[in-house]
């Protein structure tokens, strides 16, 4: 499944109802995002069960505030519209796939 772009207004209907679910919390600007991005597009492309969404904290204020994001890049691990992990800066592939198997 190929990532999706969320909005504010689409982002509780689509994510919450995931039983599992990675958002990507990113800006332009940012070097390690634009490192971290291939990662999370490989995982998207090869784990489709999960749903991949990013979110350009410039363009969606209030979901970086709702999440208390303070760097990015910052991965939010969700099963079932809770929160169980988050990880903040770079990572490998394996890191990024060990956050979503624990």
């Amino acid at each position: 499944m190929a990532i999706q772009h969320f909005k504010t207004s689409e982002f509780d209907a689509a994510v919450e109802a995931a039983p599992l679910a990675m958002v990507d919390f990113w800006a332009d600007w940012c070097g390690p995002c634009k490192m971290l991005s291939p990662v999370v597009d490989s995982i998207a492309e090869e784990h489709p069960e999960i749903k991949i969404c990013k979110i350009d904290i410039d363009e969606e204020p209030s979901l970086t505030e709702r999440f208390g994001i303070m760097s990015v890049p910052t991965l939010v691990v969700m099963k079932n519209g809770e929160i169980v992990r988050t990880s903040v800066g770079f990572k490998s592939r394996d890191a990024v796939l060990s956050l979503l198997a624990e």
